[in-house]
């Protein structure tokens, strides 16, 4: 802990133009504790006998200066922050803070620097909830101390723990540590019983958890303990300058507004991690109502993500900011038979006009639009549909599903489409960073060679091609589309592609709400190469809204989406889902859009174009599309009001397809099993047996005890293994080679231990069984998880 470590990322950050992109605030002095303040007459002895009577502390005549200056640079943004001077800020400061307590130093940590500022926020500023996040590899426990018993302050740590043999050294740090009395359940531990956890480890960790508890939360100041000794090139979990200045320097980049910065590997958890987050949830889910329970899928034999992944971007990353594109050409678009349907060509002239008055074009670099040419056309749409000219669609106009034909519908398609295009490469060649693309008509009902649903021409299908055509064939595209109705073209399209993700949060009503085709259920996963790829959350029986669709997105969208690591992001924006659309009846406020939209803006390096759909009221859709493109700019999310959970049926839904995508995408893997989704305020768990009658098989346990970290015996594996409780051999389960089935089959052996949950299993009665013989697994899930079980 040497002041090179504040130095080098000062320099770090000069060399790469970024303090100069900062206002930097000077500090000013406050008094403090009295004992800590006479250090600074100590003699070098005195020093170094104080420094001697607490845990990993070193004293200088400097120290409480150095501290207190700590301290104030924090309180100094608090200020600035939260009188809105200031966006957000970055404290390069030493010494550290978080293990220090009320009473004691600790850790190289003289004053808690955060839970001083928390306190600080609060008492000046008048703010009442504070959340802490603490991602330094070592516990914060004087955090933990200071506001266990506070549920005002919200702490969130991830941290290294190795069943209590890493520093600290304290049980408190392992994840039953939940805060004590009016606290319980506002803190929350997330410790690493094992090493080398990486990027999607500490990715899945805040999707699954951190999220959907601030969502819940809602804080009005969030604190980070930002330190970097977890950071890539620190071995030894301790200190490299190197990689401290490189790990602050990426968090300022995207304090400043710059997109994430794409992970070098896909964004899947470990396998520890994995049954980590398993038994975790079960703690999570018994304080917080934010996120439905949910239920994961076995873990399958599906084909591995093809090598595409793991490609290295070599595209341009823009500095510039949003592209905008709108040629009011596409008005001409009209019905002339009916001047009330819902399709108008106002919807396009609001948004836009909306966008004017909140000073949103003016922010925006725009984007010409263009005509489609007929070989462009022909990417996605066969014969019949690209030589299309407006005489045929008068003609044929009636044989369509939902469309109406004009003079100009044709040229307003490819209009449409080219603007896309033009959008789709200004992000590519980096001109701009992402884009907004306010067109019609419509496109993601449109199908190969057939026009439906107000649609023509398939134009996000038709971009993603295009993308890959000025790129590379093998480019990763994600279409997230969240109209109300069902993209049934977009997912005919791209059924048997795996360079193609395509994503869809719709209203299915059981396959009765249009398009009204079963294609647009959970089970439809792709075919052949692109088995997979397609993921539709269908919604049935409720007004869904703000809570289910961000409950979508933290539990299937963005997991998916990490893993996936598209190179390019397309939502197919159709705003009917938004509260007041005449057709989706749904309840999706602007805000809602907004957070969405801030979530996806963390995958593909920000490369996002949000291309509008449907969505028929003009209020709804002018405010909706706004907020998103707020968004893109780099504003900050606004906040939420308290939402309620998600509804029932919205967790019946997304567990659904966690079951039938678990198999293809390991970020999905993480749910409990034995976790149900009914209800938000009850835990639903498969109900063992009490007794079965081959618990006299149970042989006892052997001298040398069992080791729940054994690898499979037969093929090497260490996930997902299972011990027999006959004759001990432990063996891999169904889902990785089979071996322990083949096993009991062979050997007749019916009773197996879990080293992933510590559940029992019996074969011939195919169910869990909990019993004596549970005390097997209870003598081990200290071993296993590094405490008592809480649930026995």
């Amino acid at each position: 802990e040497s002041p090179e470590r504040v130095t080098t990322i000062v320099e770090l950050m000069e060399k790469e133009g970024l303090l100069s992109r900062c206002v930097q605030v000077e500090v000013r002095k406050h008094e403090y504790i009295d004992r800590m303040k006479s250090t600074q007459k100590m003699t070098e002895e005195e020093l170094k006998s104080v420094s001697e009577g607490y845990d990993s502390v070193y004293l200088h005549p400097d120290s409480f200066t150095c501290a207190c200056l700590a301290v104030g640079s924090v309180l100094q943004l608090v200020d600035k922050v939260m009188t809105s001077e200031l966006r957000n800020g970055f404290s390069v400061s030493r010494p550290p803070g978080h293990h220090a307590q009320t009473d004691q130093m600790n850790g190289y940590c003289m004053f808690n620097n955060l839970a001083v500022a928390a306190r600080y926020a609060q008492k000046q500023h008048g703010v009442q909830r504070v959340l802490i996040v603490d991602w330094d590899v070592h516990h914060g426990q004087g955090i933990q101390y200071i506001f266990q018993d506070d549920p005002s302050v919200l702490y969130f740590s991830v941290h290294r723990y190795e069943d209590g043999s890493y520093w600290p050294h304290l049980p408190e740090t392992d994840s039953s540590a939940v805060g004590t009395g009016r606290g319980e359940g506002y803190n929350v531990n997330v410790p690493w019983n094992k090493t080398g956890m990486q990027d999607g480890d500490y990715v899945a960790v805040f999707q699954k958890l951190l999220l959907p508890i601030a969502y819940e939360f809602r804080p009005q100041l969030v604190l980070v303990a930002a330190g970097f000794d977890s950071v890539v090139g620190d071995l030894k979990g301790g200190y490299n300058l190197q990689s401290t200045a490189e790990g602050a320097c990426a968090s300022l980049r995207s304090l400043l507004g710059e997109p994430c910065s794409h992970l070098s590997s896909p964004g899947a958890p470990s396998e520890s991690n994995v049954n980590y987050l398993r038994c975790n949830s079960w703690i999570d889910n018994v304080y917080h109502r934010c996120s439905c329970s949910t239920e994961g899928g076995p873990l399958s034999e599906a084909e591995p993500l093809p090598s595409s992944v793991c490609f290295e971007m070599k595209l341009e990353t823009s500095s510039c900011s949003t592209g905008l594109v709108y040629d009011q050409r596409m008005m001409e678009h009209h019905n002339m038979w009916d001047s009330h349907h819902p399709e108008l060509p106002q919807r396009i002239s609001r948004i836009f006009s909306r966008h004017e008055e909140l000073g949103l074009v003016d922010h925006c670099q725009r984007i010409p639009a263009r005509l489609a040419t007929e070989e462009e056309l022909a990417l996605c749409h066969g014969y019949s549909t690209e030589q299309m000219k407006p005489r045929d669609l008068y003609r044929l106009g009636d044989d369509y599903n939902s469309i109406y034909i004009s003079n100009e519908s044709y040229r307003s398609a490819l209009l449409a489409a080219g603007a896309c295009f033009n959008s789709a490469q200004a992000i590519l060649t980096g001109q701009v960073r992402n884009c907004v693309a306010i067109v019609r008509p419509p496109g993601h009902h449109a199908e190969r060679d057939t026009a439906c649903g107000f649609c023509f021409f398939n134009t996000a299908a038709l971009t993603a091609r295009y993308a890959q055509s000025i790129t590379h064939s093998s480019l990763r595209v994600l279409i997230l589309d969240w109209d109300v109705h069902h993209g049934n073209g977009t997912q005919h399209i791209f059924e048997e592609d795996d360079s193609v993700l395509y994503i869809s949060l719709h209203r299915y009503e059981d396959g009765t709400f249009f398009p009204s085709s079963e294609d647009a259920d959970y089970d439809k996963v792709g075919r052949g190469r692109g088995a997979g790829y397609n993921v539709n959350i269908p919604w049935n029986g409720a007004k869904m809204g703000d809570p289910e669709y961000l409950a979508a997105f933290h539990n299937v969208v963005m997991p998916i989406a990490r893993e996936f690591a598209p190179e390019l992001v397309l939502v197919s924006a159709g705003f009917d889902a938004a509260r007041g659309d005449p057709l989706g009846g749904y309840q999706v406020t602007p805000e809602g859009y907004a957070h969405l939209t801030h979530q996806l803006l963390s995958v593909a390096a920000g490369r996002v174009l949000v291309i509008l759909e449907g969505g028929y009221n003009l209020t709804s859709i002018s405010e909706s599309m706004a907020m998103c493109t707020s968004m893109l700019l780099g504003d900050a999310p606004p906040m939420l009001p308290p939402l309620p959970p998600p509804h029932p049926s919205a967790a019946v839904t997304i567990n659904n397809v966690l079951r039938v995508h678990a198999p293809y995408w390991k970020s999905l893997r993480i749910q409990s099993k034995a976790v149900s989704s009914l209800s938000h305020d009850t835990m639903y768990v498969v109900d063992p047996l009490a007794w079965c009658p081959h618990l006299d098989s149970v042989q006892p346990v052997p001298a040398d005890g069992i080791s729940v970290f054994r690898p499979c015996e037969d093929c090497g594996a260490d996930t997902e293994n299972w011990i027999c409780l006959c004759c001990y051999k432990v063996l891999c389960g169904r889902f990785v080679n089979e071996h322990m089935v083949t096993h009991g089959q062979v050997s007749g052996h019916p009773l197996v231990l879990s080293f992933a949950d510590l559940s029992v299993w019996c074969y011939p009665c195919e169910s869990y069984v909990h019993n004596k013989v549970g005390t097997v697994g209870t003598a081990n899930h200290k071993q296993r998880f590094g405490s008592n079980c809480i649930f026995c």
